[in-house]
């Protein structure tokens, strides 16, 4: 099967480079992962941080990873919740600062 025979409900609706870097940094840490990790991952290799952040809301909306707020409760994010942050198309640092809980695969 080549890419043209995907359908539409098969093609990831997130960055597949940028879910395994987020998988592969929880895995290397051994701990969930917060915004500071993200951070620190976008200046490590030259990647905009909104750019992983929307990966990472799309994998906890197609129920890939989860997001605990910072009190630890199970936050359950929306497209609606990720389209109200965007600002000229982009998300800006100060609006994620709300998400200061923890990242973590299912």
């Amino acid at each position: 099967m080549d890419e043209t025979d995907l359908r539409e409900d098969e093609i990831p609706k997130w960055d597949i480079a940028l879910a395994a870097l987020a998988r592969e940094e929880h895995d290397k840490l051994g701990k969930p992962l917060h915004l500071q990790d993200f951070q620190r991952l976008a200046g490590e290799y030259a990647i905009r941080l909104d750019d992983i952040m929307v990966t990472m809301f799309q994998l906890v909306i197609h129920g890939e990873w989860e997001y605990r707020d910072a009190a630890g409760g199970l936050a359950p994010l929306t497209q609606e919740t990720l389209d109200g942050l965007f600002v000229n198309r982009r998300l800006r640092e100060e609006d994620l600062r709300g998400f200061a809980g923890a990242w973590t695969p299912v």
